[in-house]
């Protein structure tokens, strides 16, 4: 028996092959002629073995090559595949465009193999999640698990998050897809020098320019994702997979992180799913996308899923949702998403940076800042795409600016545990200061971003979750903005205080508001504005029993 190391590292079951056969960059031809190559490992074990796809747009190279490995070591046949148009399959990669049609071409492909015992399986995070939700509705009864992690089945609405746009996110994004077809040094160099062009890109107005100051080139699909502005529009329709959820029927586990970019979309999957009448597991750990903790937990959670599905010794836990409940630092099972135990608790903002749960404590005008696009508030931790620049972190240095508000309440003297979703309610008067002596004007283009943090006996200020809405035109004066922040599962402990955090954006998580309502790729001006916070304010938080 060879060394596991890779299956040791992971917590994998043991292996049950020592050796694995690998044949690299065969050619599966797709219905337009397009080869899209791939590479098989097989297990040196006599009998009849599942088959676990994975079809990535990252290459095959490692860590994914030592994961198919260990993987194939446990009584799997692995089949990576590079989607079209990268690393070495033929044709054009246009994002989410042609998943479905490959996928199924795949399967076609797979019917054909000697080895392929009919059993199929699909695993993989981020755009390897996806690229499972386009074929897992026409697989048919050969699907027998999938294990989608911190991804979504339609990527239209997380692109847009809260009307804004998710800049960050999909930039990032970009400059790591044309990096992987660039020369390796210069892509190496670009990363240790903290990826100063990707910065400048950020940074960058108008966002059109963007692609060509972080790449040296335009880019198309950030070009059309930039005037797409619609997630219900015909394109992101046609790309996306949520429609399909409720003709799924394989047994579905989904993993997922409190500080993943996906995590709201991938819960509204889990819920559409359970619609439909499926029972889908799902797991949501303190995790960033990215991050090697979720990358081992994943790892070893779908080879025990796919060994429960296919005639593996591993039980099913009896409850189907597991989280991790921050500040207790431990693991609680429940036995739906959201938690049907839960009870709404409503905090008030108030005069004095109060945060109370008296809603007589309000005051009328309760505080003001003002934010300037030319100056964005910053992004701090919190869901990003990169897992060393999210997370949890001391808030202090936002906090101290003078574009963010904060509303403490006082030291809790018993412990209070949430979990489920949390929406907070804030009544803004929003007004743009005036030219040359001119009075204010009433604004109509603004965002409000809430933050939900926990202050410790130090002081020290730590994101929990929070959420983002861009405010439009035609909204009524005073009206209250619902922000639907990200979901938690957090216990703050006594002796510790809650706090809200009202600014007017997270650059570059969000693109800037540029104040006028021009189209995204259009801020050729930029406005500040006056948020001016009144009662009623309050955050909702889903109180555990």
């Amino acid at each position: 028996m060879r060394l596991d190391p890779v299956g040791r590292l992971l917590k994998l079951p043991p292996a049950v092959a020592g050796r694995v056969a690998v044949t690299r960059a065969i050619p599966i031809r797709m219905r337009d002629g397009a080869n899209l190559r791939a590479d098989h490992y097989g297990p040196a074990v006599d009998g009849a073995m599942p088959t676990v796809l994975v079809r990535t747009p990252y290459g095959r190279g490692a860590p994914v090559n030592l994961l198919c490995r260990a993987v194939a070591q446990r009584g799997f046949h692995v089949l990576i595949q590079s989607c079209r148009g990268t690393a070495d399959s033929s044709g054009t990669f246009e994002p989410l465009l042609q998943e479905r049609e490959d996928g199924l071409d795949t399967l076609d492909w797979l019917r054909r193999q000697p080895w392929y015992d009919g059993r199929l399986l699909t695993y993989g995070p981020s755009y390897v999640g996806f690229v499972q939700w386009a074929l897992a509705a026409e697989a048919g009864d050969e699907l027998k698990a999938m294990a989608t992690i911190v991804t979504a089945s339609d990527f239209g609405p997380p692109t847009y998050a809260g009307g804004a746009f998710s800049l960050d996110t999909v930039l990032t994004w970009s400059a790591l897809l044309e990096a992987q077809r660039g020369p390796r040094l210069e892509s190496i160099v670009e990363l240790l020098r903290g990826q100063p062009r990707l910065q400048r890109g950020l940074a960058r107005l108008p966002m059109a320019e963007a692609d060509r100051i972080t790449t040296g080139a335009e880019i198309e699909f950030f070009q059309r994702w930039l005037a797409e502005a619609d997630p219900t529009s015909p394109y992101w329709t046609q790309r996306g997979h949520a429609h399909r959820l409720p003709k799924v029927t394989a047994p579905v586990l989904m993993i997922g992180g409190w500080y993943d970019i996906f995590l709201p979309w991938q819960l509204a999957d889990y819920m559409a799913l359970r619609a439909a009448g499926q029972q889908p597991h799902l797991t949501i750990g303190p995790w960033q996308h990215g991050s090697a903790a979720l990358f081992q937990q994943s790892a070893a959670e779908a080879v025990a899923w796919f060994r429960a599905h296919t005639g593996g010794p591993e039980p099913i836990r009896e409850r189907p949702v597991r989280v991790h409940v921050g500040g207790a630092n431990g693991w609680h099972e429940l036995s739906d998403w959201p938690p049907p135990k839960s009870t709404p608790q409503q905090w008030y903002l108030a005069a004095g940076a109060r945060l109370t749960a008296d809603p007589t404590a309000g005051g009328a005008a309760l505080a003001s800042f003002l934010y300037d696009p030319k100056d964005p508030t910053p992004a701090l931790g919190g869901p990003r795409l990169v897992a060393n620049i999210s997370g949890r972190r001391d808030n202090r240095p936002l906090e101290a600016r003078p574009d963010v508000l904060t509303f403490t309440s006082a030291p809790l003297t018993e412990p209070l545990d949430i979990v489920g979703p949390v929406a907070a309610e804030i009544t803004v008067r929003a007004t743009s200061p005036g030219r040359q002596g001119a009075p204010d004007a009433p604004a109509e283009h603004f965002d409000v971003f809430v933050r939900l943090c926990e202050v410790d006996e130090q002081g020290r200020s730590w994101n929990v979750c929070d959420g983002l809405v861009r405010a439009t035109q035609g909204r009524a004066p005073d009206e209250p903005v619902r922000v639907e922040l990200w979901p938690t599962a957090h216990r703050f402990a006594t002796g510790r205080r809650i706090r809200v955090q009202l600014s007017g954006g997270a650059h570059p998580r969000f693109s800037r508001n540029p104040g006028t309502g021009a189209p995204l790729g259009h801020e050729l001006e930029l406005r500040p504005v006056r948020q001016e916070i009144l009662a009623p304010s309050s955050i909702t938080l889903p109180v555990a029993s």
